[in-house]
């Protein structure tokens, strides 16, 4: 399970937060599970701690919308990181 308190569902738009820098390891390993074709369910109950079984829809809505942040991440706003460094 993730260190860090996490949202249901991160902030959205085109500005890098300081919620998806404290959670770049989270988007990442996100990331990393999704190209290796883990399973969703398992993915957020080891990442978020949260059972899919038991809550079905918040587990869909937190690993959802913590992969689309995770791939804006992977895909537009790593520039600002950069921008940063």
């Amino acid at each position: 399970m993730t260190q860090q308190a996490f949202l249901d569902e991160p902030p959205e738009g085109t500005a890098l937060t300081s919620y998806d820098r404290t959670h770049m390891k989270l988007y990442m390993r996100l990331l990393d599970a999704e190209t290796d074709g883990a399973d969703w369910r398992e993915a957020v109950a080891l990442l978020f701690g949260i059972d899919a079984g038991k809550e079905p829809e918040r587990a869909d809505r937190v690993h959802r919308s913590h992969l689309a942040r995770a791939r804006w991440m992977r895909e537009c706003g790593y520039r600002q990181l950069a921008r940063e460094a």
